[in-house]
């Protein structure tokens, strides 16, 4: 599963053909966490409510490559790497 983001010691990675809703995985210091383009928790539990706002700050900021990502992975293309929160 690729990286597509890594930044405050948050890992963010994007599944290939993997099934809808359009999500990333997640991980903060080995909790790990699925989360919708919204930024709701679908799986799991970062056990940070900071590393969780983070996420979801940069799921805002990024969606438009989020998006893009995702349509790359259904079709089983490399996805691109995604700037982190600076």
């Amino acid at each position: 599963m690729p990286i597509i983001s890594v930044f405050f010691g948050i890992t963010v990675r994007l599944f290939y053909c993997d099934h809808n809703p359009p999500h990333v995985h997640v991980e903060y210091q080995g909790n790990k966490v699925t989360m919708d383009f919204r930024g709701n928790i679908l799986k799991g539990d970062l056990r940070s409510r900071t590393a969780t706002k983070l996420i979801r700050d940069w799921i805002d900021l990024r969606q438009p490559e989020l998006l893009e990502n995702w349509q790359l992975a259904l079709q089983g293309k490399e996805v691109k790497g995604i700037d982190p929160l600076n």
